[in-house]
């Protein structure tokens, strides 16, 4: 989800005061409980409420209009918006929803994109919070590769005759002890249509979660797995050269019969054996 413009702006602020309001939540659960920061605290509850004002957003299209309308005034959107929703949200999330109406929107859309995006944003702070950030990005590339290999799967998390929630349990008994909540989730999320396709939801997810934890996402394509000493190697190095830290996503391909391909971004560092075959067949023909 690209935004532009105002709603660039709006996305920004508002990511601002997630983070603050996650924050105060923090200490306040520690508080409660005796225990540390994070504690009782993960985002999910933020993320449902977010997940789910959005896509009643993109069913009522009066509804988000009006939301969106700059000549209306603040107060009257946030007072329709804590009619509508103050008795099925948490209030940190009402107080978020009445921030984001009160902003400047450049398409009515964004508001409800904008929406999803601060819920991806919840979850991966949550998940930080647990310490399994890492895995979330990891467990996210290779669900959207089980979806990108797996013909069946693909057809049936597309088909538009299978409700959002039987395909959501779907994803969650496939994923069921095999990744973090976080990932569940967000694979859940992915399927309820907001995106063309499942790829691109996991993928725009993925990216989120690399911008909001200030990381650079690296494609490797290797003909073997690399051992732990290696990906550290390939990552320190890579985070030396770009000036970031940088999460693997590891691919096995036996087509680079040796070396391996790394990708960031529109950067492609090909050192595999059969681009060098394929640069030495073209001087020979040359």
């Amino acid at each position: 989800m690209l935004m532009r413009g105002a709603s660039a702006d709006s996305l920004a602020a508002l990511t601002d005061e997630l983070g603050q309001t996650r924050g105060l939540l923090s200490r306040l659960a520690a508080r409660v409980t005796g225990g540390a920061e994070g504690d009782g605290s993960d985002g999910g509850r933020t993320a449902d409420d977010l997940f789910g004002v959005a896509a009643v957003l993109r069913r009522e299209p009066t509804l988000r209009r009006t939301l969106t309308d700059g000549s209306l005034p603040a107060k009257a959107k946030v007072g329709l918006v804590k009619e509508i929703f103050g008795g099925s949200v948490a209030s940190a999330s009402l107080d978020l929803l009445s921030s984001a109406v009160s902003r400047s929107w450049t398409s009515p859309r964004d508001l409800a994109d904008a929406l999803e995006h601060l819920g991806v944003v919840a979850v991966v702070r949550g998940a930080e919070q647990r310490d399994e950030a890492d895995a979330l990005e990891s467990e996210l590339f290779a669900f959207g590769r089980i979806v990108a290999d797996n013909h069946d799967l693909r057809d049936s998390l597309s088909d538009p005759t299978r409700s959002v929630e039987d395909k959501q349990a779907l994803v969650g008994g496939l994923l069921e002890g095999r990744a973090t909540r976080a990932t569940v989730r967000l694979a859940q999320q992915s399927v309820t249509g907001t995106y063309r396709t499942v790829a691109l939801a996991i993928e725009d997810y993925q990216k989120i979660a690399a911008d909001h934890r200030d990381r650079l996402v690296a494609t490797v394509r290797v003909a073997h797995e690399l051992s732990a000493d290696d990906e550290r190697r390939l990552a320190d190095a890579l985070a030396s050269q770009y000036g970031r830290p940088v999460h693997l996503n590891t691919l096995v391909d036996p087509d680079v019969i040796g070396g391996m391909r790394v990708a960031i971004g529109d950067d492609v560092i090909d050192g595999t054996v059969s681009n060098r075959l394929d640069e030495a067949r073209r001087r020979l023909a040359g």
